[in-house]
């Protein structure tokens, strides 16, 4: 089991969208997304394009430039151009305060 660290407040995140944070030497993604926080590497592995700034949908992300879409719970690639998945982060929230497991 990883370590968990702070990335953002419940309410840094609106429902329906993505937002990006800095967590050490990382760039991670969090998404709200019917209630539930879920959290992946921000870049896509096809063009490094921000997932954080793509189109949020139940139980997935696309990427706002070539629409490779990613599974929120899992970060598998779901469709091209992306060949390959992003890591995903187990997300806890514990009173306002979202943590992700690194």
């Amino acid at each position: 089991m990883g370590t968990l660290t702070r990335i953002a407040q419940t309410t840094d995140v609106p429902e329906g969208k993505g937002k990006a944070f800095d967590v050490g030497n990382r760039r991670i993604a969090l998404f709200h997304v019917g209630g539930q926080f879920w959290a992946l590497d921000d870049a896509c592995p096809h063009a490094g394009a921000s997932l954080a700034e793509g189109y949020v949908a139940p139980g997935k992300v696309g990427c706002p430039w070539h629409y490779a879409e990613f599974d929120l719970a899992t970060g598998c690639h779901l469709s091209p151009p992306a060949v390959c998945s992003v890591r995903a982060y187990r997300v806890v929230e514990e009173a306002g305060v979202l943590n992700v497991e690194l």
